[in-house]
């Protein structure tokens, strides 16, 4: 597998090459391993790096000062006019190759939920926001992809370009929220041999009423979860029937989730029915199934929380060019890298990388 220097050497260069000190891979991986130790601005990515031993220097390729016994670095101001420029795309795409190639093993279906977020501090001069779709795998919430949505699109146009920098979607089953039920995004996901589970809201008004008129009360129930956490208890029950006449692409299953929420303060109940379609027929996935599918689209949710939280990205103001997006993506790079090393708690396992320059190099496979 090419490992993250060779990734990153693909991403253009924007600058000129003429007095140029440090290549381009050596200063986006400096940028990766500050961010894995804890980084949360460039100032204190600038820092990081002006404080690296010279072995971890050396071990990314940093040249030794041709006068002086010690390493050129870049400078934090290098940092910034660099990823203010940087191709984002091309960013994202070095960066969701190297993780997706380290994905584990897994039998069975592998789910993969698509949703956005805006960078809330990152306003632009005419006060767009900047708001980034990702793809990320259910087990790992780890990021695939990911796309900056621009001020004239919307999340819907971005669908398609999103999952195309995805390698294989070969069995693969693709989950989204009501916004992105649509039936193109369906037939490209059939024409890819992925499956989906969608939503169904009033966006697809003929699909819901249609939903809403099976017998579902004839239907036995074949699921029930209940959870507990958050200040609430919640009882998901799941009935799924297969029906051969859906109003929507290759949908051959519906599912209807019935979500009783319990407020553990104020004792309020609600109840809210849920209807969905899927590609899926009732050989590849039980009812057991589809409901973990469903419920762990939401698990892209718990990633947007440790970007904010740990890593304080809706308090981060910087606003030039491209330098938000490529934040986030070391955001995602930092938390994907340590999911795959099985750390479950984020902020630990950057404040251990913090207490040993070699650690964030590991977590990399650069050493």
């Amino acid at each position: 597998m090419p490992g993250l220097l060779k990734r990153l050497a693909k991403v253009p260069d924007p600058r000129d090459p003429r007095g140029v000190r440090h290549t381009l891979a050596v200063v986006l991986a400096l940028t990766a391993c500050a961010v894995l130790a804890g980084a949360t601005s460039l100032l204190a990515v600038g820092e990081w790096i002006s404080d690296a031993p010279p072995h971890v220097l050396d071990r990314l390729g940093v040249r030794a000062d041709p006068v002086l016994p010690r390493r050129l670095v870049p400078a934090e101001a290098t940092v910034r006019r660099l990823l203010a420029r940087i191709d984002s795309d091309a960013l994202d795409r070095a960066v969701g190759s190297w993780l997706a190639d380290r994905l584990p093993a897994q039998s069975g279906l592998r789910g993969l939920s698509v949703d956005g977020k805006s960078l809330r501090g990152a306003a632009k001069a005419q006060g767009r926001k900047i708001h980034l779709l990702a793809a990320v795998e259910h087990t790992t919430g780890v990021v695939l992809a990911q796309l900056d949505v621009g001020e004239k699109t919307g999340e819907t146009t971005c669908f398609q370009p999103l999952l195309d920098t995805v390698a294989d979607l070969a069995g693969v089953v693709v989950t989204s929220d009501a916004l992105h039920t649509q039936r193109e995004h369906a037939g490209y996901l059939l024409g890819r041999r992925a499956h989906y589970i969608a939503i169904v809201k009033g966006n697809q008004k003929k699909l819901r009423k249609q939903l809403k008129s099976l017998p579902w009360k004839d239907i036995p129930l074949q699921g029930r979860t209940r959870d507990t956490g958050h200040g609430r208890s919640e009882i998901r029950r799941i009935k799924v029937a297969t029906v051969n006449n859906l109003l929507f692409p290759g949908a051959r299953q519906a599912v209807q989730t019935k979500r009783r929420r319990t407020d553990r303060k104020t004792g309020k109940t609600t109840i809210t029915t849920i209807y969905a379609v899927t590609s899926l027929i009732a050989e590849q996935a039980a009812p057991a199934r589809l409901a973990q599918l469903i419920r762990d689209h939401w698990k892209i949710e718990a990633l947007h929380h440790v970007r904010d939280t740990t890593f304080a990205e809706d308090a981060s103001q910087l606003r030039t060019g491209n330098a938000p997006r490529a934040m986030a993506t070391w955001r995602n790079l930092a938390v994907g890298a340590l999911r795959l090393a099985g750390l479950t708690n984020i902020a630990a396992g950057l404040r251990r990388n913090a207490r040993g320059p070699r650690r964030p190099l590991a977590l990399l496979a650069l050493t």
